[in-house]
């Protein structure tokens, strides 16, 4: 496995240079920030991340306004105790993407982000999530959250500002040049390999996982 800083290289000269590429770098909000971002911002990222997985993601770009009207703000009490009168009218409702199946995460993660609650919040469980054990936080939400396997969830926390990783085909494909997994990782223990893997990089840059994983994809 290559020093990051050779990682880093490789990418730079694909990419104007060290200064270019550094400006092309955004880092993850603070977890001051993070635990500062409110319940209904994290269902609606959330729920953006969960739509747009297998759709074009301009549709649900277009729509969205729409989306932020049907589900009343994405308030996380309101959606989490949506009855079926609600529920139905959204299924005939064209602000949105009347998917049955995707409209009822909404529900369920309202609920999942009522529960967070007892734990302190959203902002300060998602967000103070440490990031050695970014793979730990994706594991709960899959396993506590409704349609959060998977990339979703990674899209989903990138999306919201928390530092993250996300296992796109490039990223991937610089994982598996290092050495570091032989395909696109999906168990536990290729998952463990992606997470140590990253922690070295944490080590030797001092950077985050966010500008990590893009400079990973940047590499190839």
């Amino acid at each position: 496995m290559h020093h990051f800083d050779e990682i880093f290289s490789i990418a730079a000269k694909r990419h104007g240079g060290h200064d270019a590429l550094d400006q092309k770098l955004s880092k993850p909000k603070t977890i001051d920030e993070l635990a500062a971002l409110p319940d209904d911002r994290w269902l609606a990222i959330i729920t953006k991340c969960i739509f747009q997985a297998g759709f074009n993601w301009k549709v649900i770009e277009a729509k969205w306004d729409g989306f932020e009207a049907a589900f009343d703000g994405f308030d996380v009490g309101r959606c989490a105790f949506m009855d079926d009168e609600k529920f139905d009218s959204l299924l005939q409702d064209t602000r949105i993407v009347r998917n049955g199946t995707k409209i009822a995460t909404v529900r369920d993660n309202a609920a999942f982000l009522l529960e967070l609650r007892q734990e302190g919040g959203a902002g300060k469980v998602l967000g103070g999530w440490p990031s050695t054990d970014f793979i730990g936080l994706l594991t709960m939400l899959g396993k506590r959250g409704s349609r959060l396997g998977g990339a979703s969830a990674q899209y989903a926390m990138r999306f919201a500002g928390r530092d993250s990783f996300i296992l796109s085909q490039d990223v991937t494909a610089r994982l598996i040049a290092e050495g570091v997994v032989d395909k696109a990782p999906t168990s536990k223990k290729a998952m463990t390999a992606v997470q140590d893997a990253f922690n070295v990089w944490m080590d030797q840059s001092g950077r985050s996982l966010t500008e990590i994983s893009r400079v990973l994809a940047m590499s190839v």
